[in-house]
């Protein structure tokens, strides 16, 4: 008897969660937490989407993102949809079944929403690569900067080169603290000192509503925590983190350029280590570290901790080559003049 499987985007929430904890590559980003908090985000419009059998049994889960730079007309030229860490499926010939058909119903969807889809890898699964690349997704090599959490404090600590042991051991001199804050209040000196940051860079920044939906939905789950170096009673760096399963990820960053001499950003992310460390954590997810032959300052950084580089890369398609091709125009334009 042949099973019927069905595509939905009427997900019950319980069920969602407990696949994507229970899934080997279960991650924050795929979870219907998350779903809220990009459905609360100004310009971020979530796309969820399951494959159930008959009985209603979870056999697929993809949560994604459209993320529009600006509102209006021009935020359709701007539009891309992130997956990150997703799709998730069971194993087997089902599983396969059921990741096609979310992807074919996905693309369904997203076409009309945005100028191209990137997935990103958190981790290493050969047969979802095989399913983007018969639908038209194209591989790009990134790296993933990971730190092995299962390991004592000692050892972690002798796996710092000697300048990140050197800033560390600095800022603790010069008495800078580190703050766990969990007053929404803070959500504001947090993106103030963000924002400083992104705008030095030239980089969009999202805008606050999204750590304002990570205050009110992750933080009371104990999904993510806001830390501040705090020196002479001023907060001078800031980081957000967020937390789940056995995984510790450093997502968002700022500081004030004139206390960077202080390394505040090494003692936040030796914090990190130490508490992930003590606390049972497997792995400190560092972010991206770019391409193999671009961001090498990126990755000389994150190396100095002790980071393994995974190239799980990426999959990307462009469901409108023409407005990719004014969306690429029009950011470059949009960093001169705005940020």
């Amino acid at each position: 008897m042949r099973e019927e499987l069905i595509v939905t985007n009427k997900i019950d929430r319980g069920e969602w969660s407990k696949f994507v904890y229970n899934h080997p590559h279960g991650n924050i980003f795929q979870t219907p937490e998350m779903a809220e908090v990009y459905k609360r985000t100004k310009n971020y419009e979530p796309i969820s989407l399951a494959v159930t059998d008959e009985t209603g049994k979870i056999l697929a889960v993809m949560l994604a993102v459209v993320i529009r730079e600006m509102g209006g007309i021009l935020g359709t030229f701007s539009a891309r949809s992130i997956i990150e860490g997703g799709p998730l499926f069971v194993e087997g010939e089902l599983g396969l079944k059921a990741a096609s058909l979310l992807i074919d119903k996905y693309e369904e969807v997203v076409k009309k929403k945005a100028v191209y889809s990137e997935v990103r890898m958190l981790t290493e699964i050969p047969s979802l690569g095989t399913i983007l690349k018969q639908q038209g997704f194209h591989f790009e090599d990134h790296f993933n900067a990971l730190i092995d959490l299962n390991k004592s404090k000692e050892e972690l600590w002798n796996q710092l080169k000697k300048d990140r042991k050197r800033g560390i051991k600095k800022a603790r001199k010069l008495n800078i603290s580190i703050e766990e804050r969990d007053e929404k209040e803070f959500v504001e000196t947090f993106y103030s000192l963000v924002q400083a940051t992104y705008k030095r860079a030239k980089i969009p920044l999202p805008d606050v509503s999204l750590f304002e939906a990570v205050y009110d939905i992750l933080v009371p789950k104990q999904n993510a925590v806001y830390l501040f170096a705090k020196y002479n009673g001023e907060y001078i760096a800031t980081q957000v983190a967020l937390i789940y399963k056995d995984t510790i990820y450093a997502w968002y960053t700022g500081a004030i350029r004139d206390y960077l001499k202080y390394h505040p950003g090494d003692l936040l992310i030796w914090h990190l280590l130490e508490w992930g460390s003590e606390n049972g954590f497997k792995t400190f997810d560092f972010g991206g570290g770019g391409s193999p032959t671009k961001n090498v300052n990126i990755r000389n950084y994150k190396a100095r901790f002790g980071c393994k580089f995974f190239n799980y890369g990426r999959f990307k398609k462009v469901h409108s080559p023409i407005k990719m091709k004014l969306a690429e125009k029009g950011f470059q334009i949009y960093r001169r003049l705005i940020l």
